[in-house]
């Protein structure tokens, strides 16, 4: 039998020991001793409140606050012992301080319950996550901001369907992502203000007794106010499921670069050169270059999405308040956290050491007929056509091309006017690449000064 002192912190109730499976399968300080920094840090502002009330002595209080500092210390240095018997880091915490301090840390669950406290713990934790996705994606995005001002008037070709449609220019290429990495900023952002209310103090469900300061405490931990609702601060896990809905779409955009530095670092396209810092080799084949660093972030999409799943899933049919399934909405969001941060680093390095081949952007986007939408808006603008009928006009004069084996830009003029007789030498003005770049001038295009523009833009956004 499980000896009865394993569950002193809690089982005056009971006259056994928990069995050996209950105490596997109840257990979570295998992976909840990650909150020890921030369960430390709720206790010392609990302590300092609890204090300032008159609830609890300033020796205590002091004893408490300086004993949680040693424990911090041994955590830290790696000279704590956590005991699956004291299932949780709370409990193993407040063991340990205990130990060192005696009868005054029996105080320190004065008007507070483990399920406001570990609401708090893992609040204050992901809370901490969105301000490192911010930072990291910040610095993504600044690395893609110097790879389009380096080829902001590069012209490469701009797909759809993965097939050639028109020119665009390297910068805008970048800036996309930036674009699509910023809304995954404000995501975060958006986030850690909802979640910035603190659930200290709403003890087991009820709120307490003993007259607290919610207030004192949230500012000490930096909580912009106290949770309002006791029921909801316990049972409330829409923090953790609002950073892992952010995280998978910023998981979904960082999939979709990869697999364009897949396709682009191919000996088919050449459009990209990764560094050897990111990419690896074959064990049979010596002339292999391998994309492994993209090829793994487009994979860990998939555990990052499914962190969020499975959170979801453990939520969606418990009844207030708190239920112990609430335990399962840790080590999903953890690595789910662990893998967005890895691949934001790694994204970051592959773009910051990645080399774009100007010449090979060039030609491709020369190729598949790209400037087929400048001949018809020529049409229209120079003759006064219908757009469909010049976009017919067009499509005659591609399939004319494609039958002679050469690009618009290659038939002569007298082969343009056999799809149309107004058709004049102005034309051929509309028809290379640069030409047709420059002239998409619309706020947002492809232009290379609207494109410096918005370097320029995001370079203060992002200072």
């Amino acid at each position: 039998m499980t000896d009865k002192t394993q569950n002193a912190m809690w089982g005056g109730r009971f006259a056994d020991g928990p069995d050996a499976i209950m105490e596997a399968i109840n257990a979570s300080i295998s992976f909840d001793q990650r909150l020890y920094a921030q369960d430390i840090a709720g206790s010392r502002a609990h302590a300092a409140m609890l204090a300032a009330q008159g609830i609890i002595s300033d020796k205590d209080a002091k004893a408490i606050r300086e004993g949680l500092l040693t424990v911090l210390s041994e955590i830290e240095t790696g000279n704590f012992a956590f005991s699956t018997a004291l299932e949780d880091i709370h409990m193993n915490v407040e063991a340990r301080l205990k130990e060192i301090i005696g009868e005054p840390a029996g105080r320190l669950h004065t008007a507070r319950s483990r399920n406001d406290q570990v609401a708090t713990d893992f609040r204050l934790w992901v809370r901490d996550r969105c301000d490192e996705a911010v930072g990291k994606l910040s610095a993504l995005c600044m690395a893609l901001v110097g790879q389009a001002e380096a080829g902001a008037d590069w012209v490469m070709p701009g797909f759809t369907h993965l097939q050639t449609a028109q020119p665009v220019t390297w910068g805008h290429h970048m800036l996309a992502y930036v674009e699509m990495f910023s809304r995954d900023i404000g995501r975060f952002t958006d986030a850690r203000k909802r979640m910035n209310e603190c659930p200290l103090g709403a003890a087991a469900l009820a709120g307490t007794s003993f007259p607290i300061d919610r207030f004192a405490t949230a500012a000490a931990l930096g909580f912009d106010r106290p949770a309002a609702n006791s029921l909801d601060a316990v049972s409330d896990r829409d923090f953790a499921l609002e950073f892992l809905a952010a995280a998978a779409i910023t998981a979904m955009h960082l999939s979709r670069f990869a697999e364009e530095l897949v396709i682009w670092s191919s000996a088919q396209f050449r459009f990209v050169a990764l560094s050897d810092r990111f990419s690896t080799g074959s064990s049979i084949m010596p002339q292999k270059k391998n994309p492994d660093a993209a090829e793994l972030i487009r994979a860990k999409v998939g555990r990052i999405m499914g962190a969020n799943v499975g959170l979801m899933m453990v939520m969606k049919g418990l009844p207030l308040t708190y239920s112990k399934d609430m335990q399962e909405d840790k080590e999903q969001v953890f690595d789910a956290a662990d893998n967005l941060m890895l691949a934001l680093a790694a994204m970051e390095g592959m773009v910051r050491d990645m080399s774009a081949n100007r010449a090979n952007l060039e030609k491709a986007a020369s190729s598949g007929f790209s400037t087929a939408t400048d001949l018809a808006d020529w049409l229209v603008r120079a003759l006064g056509l219908p757009f469909r009928d010049a976009h017919h006009i067009t499509g005659s004069l591609v399939a004319m091309a494609e039958k002679k084996g050469c690009d618009l830009p290659d038939l002569n003029l007298a082969e343009m006017q056999s799809a149309h007789a107004g058709i004049t030498d102005e034309v051929y003005s509309v028809l290379g690449v640069h030409n047709s770049v420059a002239s998409r001038q619309s706020f947002g295009g492809t232009a290379p000064d609207q494109v410096r523009a918005r370097i320029a833009d995001w370079k203060a956004r992002l200072a």
